[in-house]
């Protein structure tokens, strides 16, 4: 099963990437909403382009395996934040579903600051050159 490893790391990145990824892409499709969204719960709206940065960016790096403790770092903060902004409603059942859901993201990526992306990464080809 071991041998095995780099193959799961990869798979998790990619899973991981897939959440935030399109997240971002989505956010420059519906600017204007996510803007007024953001806004109606006390964000400010200009903060979106950062969110964006952070979504997109971050996604792709975790891919790739690119800078991945301190990006993992960094979106594992983001999401507890997100989390807490928009989704602690204890009234409303499915937001609360989805502050787990964060919490449970922010989780999987302190594991790969804690582990690293694995083999198959940018990262582990930068460390062999």
């Amino acid at each position: 099963m071991e041998k095995l490893n780099p193959l799961f790391d990869l798979a998790g990145r990619i899973f991981m990437a897939l959440l935030f990824i399109p997240a971002g892409a989505g956010k420059i499709s519906g600017y204007a909403g996510t803007q007024g969204y953001m806004e109606s719960v006390g964000v400010p709206g200009i903060l979106l382009p950062l969110v964006i940065i952070v979504e997109l960016g971050g996604g792709i790096a975790i891919l790739l395996g690119w800078q991945t403790r301190i990006v993992a770092f960094l979106l594992a903060g983001f999401c507890i934040v997100a989390a807490l902004l928009f989704h602690l409603q204890p009234e409303d059942q499915m937001q609360m579903i989805l502050l787990m859901k964060n919490i449970a993201v922010a989780g999987g990526l302190l594991f790969l600051v804690a582990n690293g992306a694995g083999a198959l990464s940018i990262d582990r080809w930068r460390q062999k050159s």
